[in-house]
Formats: structure tokens, C-alpha cells, sequence
């Protein structure tokens, strides 16, 4: 089973699965890379899975349903193009003989859900679509710092080599706030210069791991007492309050410049 990142549009990744046969792609905000490498490969798509209504995730899903007669599956909650089989966590999908379990997570928009799946060459895969990113998070447009607290609390509780497979490229920026908020944090040092390293030769920093993201990430680490003092020193009226150090942390990504 390979795993490939398509880039699209400015920072964008169209994760595409296969056995060398049957494809599954993630979040196709654009049809054309996903056709191209289809066609280059001879494979044929099997399955788009759909975390979230924004257009950069659900922009080629027309076309490549028409094009290859796809089921689409996608959030129970949000706006997603018709005919779909609507997901609610709990709810599994199985494509390419893996199984899929779906998660709420909302935070990002209000019916985001992730995919979860069991060891596939030795590790397991989630696909987050925008709601947890290496060394950041999503900015909340919908949702509550309370839902994405809770979505995000989900996330980390996976094991720890499950593969982070997110959708933009924004690693070097999310890393370069999370330096500001734990300047001292050693492993968030060595893993800046290797994603620097990677990017130099344009090559992805995805995916990554929920255990290194536990390591480097301070939207997965607010509860931690350095954490926590970085976000009253952005705003010294954060109460020590889980979800205001989270709100405080993600205000100032916001801000951060």
C-alpha cells in the first residue's frame, strides 16, 4: 500500500492511497493532479473521503465522480456535493479492504471529521484534513476552542506512530510560533532544522506522528505548566483555565507574525 502526498494549489497535500490498482484519494480540492496521476499510474479511484465543506477540499469532487464513478463519503453535517454517504463518528468506512473509523472533530468547522485506520504497513494512518497540522492547528472558524480543545484531546490519544497526514504545508510557520511559545523545548529545535532541511530540497514534512506532534506541538501541550505560562504572558488575564490557554494559544497564532 503506497502513500502519496499530491501538492495542490499553494500548500495544499491530495493524499492518494493504492495498492498499485485501486485508489482512495482525501480531500480533492482540485480533480486535475488527482486525474494525472491516476492516469500515469493506471490506477482506478475507488473511494474520495471528504473531512470538511471548505472548496479547497471538495473542489474536484464533481468531476472526479464523474469521471471515475467514485463513492464519495463525507461529513453527516456540513454542505458536501450530492450523491454522498453521509459519516458520523462511530461510523466505519472500508475501501481497499482497510477500514476507515470516523471521528468528530469539530473546531475548524462545525462537522469536521477525521479518518482513522488501522496499521497499514505496520503503522496506522489519520487523515485530520485541517484540524490538526504539524506543529499547529486549525484556525476556528466554526467551532468552539472548547470543541477543538476535546477534537484535539481525540487526536493525541491515538498511538503513537500513527501517521499524521495533514492537508497544507504550513509546518515551518506553525513551528516557527511554537519556538516563540517554548523557546527552550530541545526536540521542537531539532525538528525545526529537520523540516527546514526537507523543505530546502522540496521535499513534504508530512506526515508526521502523533507522538512527535506530542512533543513539539503547544496546541497538544497547553495543559504543560510551560504552556500555560507562555499563554499568560501573551495575555496575562488567561485564567489557568484548560480551554482559556488553549483559546489564549490559538489567538496569539492568530496574532503571530
Amino acid at each position: 500500500m503506497k502513500l502519496i502526498p499530491l501538492p495542490a494549489f499553494q500548500d495544499n497535500y491530495l493524499w492518494v492511497l493504492h495498492d498499485g490498482h485501486r485508489a482512495v484519494v482525501v480531500d480533492p480540492g482540485d480533480a486535475q493532479p488527482v486525474l494525472e496521476f491516476l492516469q500515469r499510474d493506471g490506477l482506478q479511484l475507488e473511494a474520495i473521503l471528504v473531512t470538511h465543506h471548505h472548496p479547497d477540499h471538495i473542489g474536484g469532487v464533481d468531476q472526479l465522480r464523474d469521471a471515475t464513478g467514485a463513492k464519495v463519503y463525507g461529513p453527516a453535517r456540513e454542505r458536501i456535493p450530492e450523491p454522498l454517504t453521509r459519516l458520523l463518528e462511530r461510523d466505519a468506512v472500508t475501501v481497499l479492504g482497510l477500514r476507515f473509523e470516523v471521528i468528530d472533530v469539530p473546531g475548524h468547522t462545525s462537522g469536521h471529521i477525521a479518518y482513522y485506520c488501522t496499521p497499514v504497513s505496520g503503522h496506522p494512518l489519520l487523515f485530520c484534513g485541517d484540524t490538526l497540522f504539524s506543529g499547529g492547528c486549525g484556525r476556528l472558524f466554526e467551532g468552539t476552542p472548547a470543541q477543538m480543545l476535546s477534537s484535539l484531546d481525540k487526536l493525541a490519544a491515538l498511538p503513537g506512530d500513527t501517521r499524521v497526514c495533514c492537508t497544507h504545508e504550513y509546518t515551518l510557520s506553525n513551528l516557527n510560533f511554537a519556538r516563540a511559545v517554548e523557546p527552550g523545548n530541545a526536540e521542537l529545535i531539532n525538528y525545526s532544522q529537520r523540516c527546514q532541511e526537507l523543505r530546502e530540497r522540496d521535499l513534504p514534512t508530512l506526515p508526521s506522528t502523533i507522538a512527535q506532534e506530542k512533543l513539539i506541538n503547544p496546541f497538544l501541550r497547553t495543559r504543560l505548566p510551560g504552556v500555560v505560562q507562555a499563554a499568560r504572558a501573551f495575555d496575562a488575564a488567561t485564567p489557568e483555565d484548560e480551554v482559556a490557554v488553549f483559546a489564549a494559544i490559538r489567538q496569539w497564532k492568530n496574532e503571530f507574525r
